[in-house]
């Protein structure tokens, strides 16, 4: 049975990767995005691949309206929103004296209210189908903290247990809810230094470089994509991936002040290599 599904931030990175993946299985994908060009574009893509549809919706999550707009265009349009995906998100980090309460209110205002926007809009919707699943993209930093990454950990591990939470609740009306929990995976967001119209920490522009160092081979998106779809399919609480972040993952529930030695050889790190 085919699929009708908003995924947001859903022109470049894992939002792009898993739209392939899910077009390619014949679902009908809207590709939301700020990047109203970018949306247009890899909606193009997606239909001259098929054999699933897609069609692309300019979208900024911080704006509530916005996205409980394009979720009653959706479900007027197909007739139904089986799957939810609340992916876009920002990298914001550096040193707590760098930051300004901006880069604080941007992390928050994206990577959280985004998703709170989403799960508010496609909860009504899918409570009245009996059915649905809801995907939010968090982070292994949703999991694991990691210094530098202040910010953006927060929102991340306020996803997390948004997800978790909602998901006994969501179970008793036939929803499904989903986290996912990456590694460092090699999408654009490790080439942008944090919000363009905001300061730039320090570290800002060694995304990429910091992420090789934290793990050597980043993760392809498109193999994540499979990941986030097998997790779907059995129903998984929460999908981390690859093996790398699910050891890491286990290896701080085993021994939870392992996350500040490793920040601290990571903060000795990075100060000893700017």
């Amino acid at each position: 049975m085919t699929s009708t599904a908003i995924i947001t931030g859903g022109a470049s990175g894992i939002g792009a990767a898993l739209s392939r993946a899910m077009v390619a299985r014949g679902d009908t994908i809207v590709v939301a995005d700020i990047d109203a060009e970018g949306a247009e574009l890899h909606a193009k893509q997606l239909n001259e691949t098929g054999p699933g549809r897609a069609w692309a919706a300019p979208l900024d999550v911080r704006d509530a309206t916005a996205v409980q707009d394009l979720v009653d265009r959706v479900v007027q349009a197909e007739g139904r929103l089986d799957v939810m995906v609340n992916n876009a998100g920002i990298g914001v980090g550096g040193e707590m004296a760098e930051l300004s309460l901006a880069h604080w209110d941007r992390a928050i205002d994206v990577n959280l209210r985004g998703v709170v926007h989403g799960v508010h809009a496609a909860f009504p919707v899918m409570v009245r189908q009996r059915s649905g699943h809801i995907v939010n993209t968090a982070s292994l930093a949703g999991l694991v903290p990691a210094a530098l990454l202040t910010p953006y950990v927060m929102t991340k591990h306020a996803v997390v247990g948004l997800s978790l939470a909602l998901r006994p609740e969501a179970a008793s009306h036939g929803i499904r809810v989903t986290a996912v929990c990456p590694g460092f995976t090699d999408t654009p967001i490790l080439d942008k230094a944090g919000p363009e119209d905001l300061p730039k920490p320090a570290l800002a522009e060694r995304g990429r470089d910091l992420a090789t160092k934290a793990q050597r081979h980043l993760y392809d998106a498109d193999l994540l994509a499979v990941d986030i779809l097998r997790g779907m399919d059995r129903n998984k609480a929460l999908v981390v991936a690859p093996r790398s972040a699910r050891v890491a993952w286990r290896a701080i529930r085993l021994a939870p002040g392992l996350s500040s030695a490793v920040g601290r050889l990571e903060m000795r790190y990075v100060r000893r290599h700017r």
